[in-house]
C-alpha cells in the first residue's frame, strides 16, 4: 500500500483505519491523522509517525523498534506490550497514553544522546533564569494575597463604621469565591479541554473565556445581593472611597492565575502518566521474574506415576492387549498436554478438566473397579475461563496416592467447578481417609499454594477440609481471573 492509497482508505473509514496484523515496516504516517486507528500486532518497524495524530489509536503488540513519534500527539493511546526499543517520543504529547510492559524507549537528543527532562512547575523552579523570576512572582503573590486578607480581616474587627465593615466583608467574601472557582473550573475541565483541543493556545483561551463569564455572572450577583446595600449608602457620604484600579485588572489578575492553574494540572497529569525508562525495566524484569516463578512451580507428571503406568501397561500386554493399547494412547495424550505448553502459562478450564479427566482415566486403567470418578461444571459457561495451567491434576493425584491407594474396597474422587458469592470453587472429593491435623499437602499442593500467590495474592486460597465431605477446595475470585490472564501472556 503506498501512503496515497493510505490517505485514500482514511477518507473512506472516516478515520478509523483498521491495519491490525500488517507489515507496514518503514512506511511513512507522518503528518496524518490516525485517531483510533487499529494497528494491534503489526510490524511497524521503523515507521515515521512524525507529527501524526494518533489521539486513541491501538498500537498494543506491534513491533515499534527505530519508529519515530517525534512530535506526534498519542493522547491516550494503547501501547502496551510493544516493543519499544529506540523509539523516538522527542515532543510527543503522551498524556493518557499506557505503555504497560513496551520495552525500553527513548529520547533522543542529537546533542546529549540523553532523554530530556519533562517541563513541568518542579522543574522550572529549580532552573536559573526564568525559573527563579517564576518563583520570585509566586512568592509574591502568595505572601502579598495573604497580607491582604489578614490586612481586611483586621479592618473588619476594628472597624467601628458598619457601612465600612460590611465593605470589607465583601471584599473577602468576593476574592475567595473568585480564588475558589477559578480552581474548581480549571481542575473539573482540564481533562475535557485536553480531550477536545489538541493545541495548547485553545485550552488556555477556552478556559480563560470560561472563567471570564463565570466570574463576571458570579460577582454581579455577589454585587446584588451583598454589596449595593453598602455602595448606595457610601454614595451619600463624598470621599470616604478612594479611586481604585479598573475592574478588568481585577480580571486579568484572575486569568493569570487560571491559566497558571490549567498549566500545572495538564503537566502533573501528563507526567503521572509518562514511565521512564528505569520504570519500563522495573515492569518487565517484574514479569520476567514472575513467570520465572511460575515455570519453576508448573506441575510435571510424577515420575512414580510414570513408572506404575508403564507396568501396568506391561501387564496387560499379554493379558488384555485391548485395554494396553487404550492405556499406552491415554497416557501419550496425557504427555502430549504437559509437554505441548510452548510458553503458555494458562488453559481453559475445559482444557485442564479433560487432562484430569484422562489422567483418572489412565488410573481407572491400573485401579480396576477399586476406582470410579465424577467431573461435573454446574455452568458450561465456566469451561472458557482461563486458569493456571497443571492446577488440579496434582491435587487428583495426591487424591489418589493419600486416599484411593490406601483403600482396600471401592474408592471414588469426584471434581467438582462451580461459581458462589463471585468465588470460582475447584472442589476435588475422595472417600479416602481423613487429612490429619498436622498435613502440609506435600510438594505439589505447597506448588499450588504459591503458584496461586504469585497470580491473585490474597485472592484465592486452598482449604483442605474433612468435613461435612473430605475434599481439597481452591477459590479464586471471579473478577481476578479475568483480569489477571493477560498479565502474562507470552509476547510475540
Amino acid at each position: 500500500m503506498t501512503r496515497e492509497q493510505l490517505i485514500g482508505t482514511i477518507g473512506k473509514n472516516g478515520r478509523r483505519l483498521n491495519m491490525m496484523g500488517s507489515d507496514l515496516a518503514n512506511f511513512d504516517f507522518s503528518g496524518l491523522d490516525l485517531t483510533k486507528a487499529d494497528f494491534r500486532f503489526s510490524n511497524l518497524d521503523k515507521a515515521n509517525f512524525r507529527g501524526a495524530i494518533l489521539r486513541g489509536a491501538d498500537l498494543s503488540f506491534s513491533n515499534l523498534t527505530g519508529a519515530s513519534f517525534a512530535d506526534a500527539d498519542l493522547y491516550e493511546a494503547n501501547l502496551n506490550f510493544c516493543s519499544l526499543e529506540d523509539v523516538d517520543l522527542n515532543g510527543a504529547n503522551v498524556e493518557g497514553a499506557t505503555f504497560n510492559f513496551a520495552g525500553r524507549s527513548k529520547y533522543r537528543n542529537p546533542a546529549t544522546e540523553s532523554r530530556p527532562e519533562p517541563i513541568t512547575l518542579t522543574t522550572v523552579l529549580q532552573k536559573s533564569g526564568w525559573g527563579t523570576l517564576i518563583g520570585i512572582f509566586l512568592g509574591a503573590v502568595l505572601v502579598y494575597g495573604s497580607s491582604a486578607i489578614i490586612y481586611f480581616t483586621n479592618l473588619i474587627i476594628t472597624a467601628k463604621d458598619p457601612i465600612l465593615a460590611g465593605l470589607y466583608r465583601f471584599l473577602i467574601i468576593q476574592n475567595i469565591t473568585n480564588g475558589a472557582l477559578v480552581f474548581l473550573l480549571t481542575w473539573a475541565l482540564s481533562g475535557w479541554l485536553t480531550h477536545q483541543f489538541p493545541a495548547i493556545w485553545q485550552r488556555h483561551l477556552v478556559i480563560s473565556f470560561v472563567v471570564l463569564v463565570s466570574i463576571f455572572a458570579i460577582n454581579t450577583s455577589l454585587y446584588l445581593v451583598l454589596l449595593k446595600p453598602y455602595i448606595d449608602e457610601l454614595a451619600k457620604r463624598p470621599g470616604i472611597i478612594g479611586e481604585t484600579a479598573p475592574w478588568y485588572i481585577y480580571m486579568l489578575g484572575d486569568l493569570l492565575i487560571t491559566n497558571i492553574f490549567l498549566y500545572v494540572l495538564q503537566q502533573g497529569r501528563q507526567l503521572t502518566r509518562k514511565l521512564s525508562e528505569q520504570e519500563f525495566q522495573l515492569l518487565n524484569m517484574e514479569k520476567l521474574k514472575t513467570r520465572a516463578e511460575l515455570d519453576a512451580l508448573q506441575a510435571k507428571i510424577n515420575p512414580h506415576f510414570l513408572y506404575n503406568a508403564l507396568n501396568s501397561i506391561a501387564s496387560l500386554v499379554h493379558d488384555d492387549p485391548d485395554k494396553a493399547e487404550e492405556m499406552t494412547l491415554l497416557l501419550s495424550k496425557l504427555f502430549r498436554y504437559s509437554t505441548g505448553r510452548d510458553g503458555e502459562l494458562f488453559s481453559t478450564l475445559a482444557d485442564e478438566l479433560e487432562m484430569v479427566r484422562t489422567y483418572l482415566q489412565v488410573e481407572q486403567v491400573r485401579f480396576g473397579n477399586r476406582l470410579s470418578f465424577s467431573v461435573e461444571v454446574s455452568d458450561p459457561a465456566l469451561n472458557d475461563l482461563k486458569l493456571p495451567q497443571f492446577l488440579l491434576q496434582p491435587i487428583v493425584e495426591n487424591a489418589i496416592k493419600h486416599g484411593i491407594a490406601k483403600l482396600a474396597d471401592a474408592g471414588r474422587i469426584d471434581v467438582r467447578i462451580y461459581e458462589k458469592n463471585g468465588e470460582l470453587n475447584l472442589c476435588v472429593h475422595d472417600n479416602g481417609p481423613a487429612f490429619p491435623d498436622d498435613m502440609d499437602g506435600g510438594y505439589g499442593l505447597r506448588s499450588i499454594q504459591d503458584k496461586l500467590k504469585l497470580l491473585y495474592g490474597n485472592d484465592a486460597r486452598v482449604e483442605l477440609q474433612n468435613w461435612p465431605l473430605k475434599q481439597v477446595l481452591l477459590s479464586i475470585l471471579m473478577t481476578k481471573i479475568r483480569s489477571s490472564q493477560t498479565y502474562l501472556t507470552p509476547e510475540a
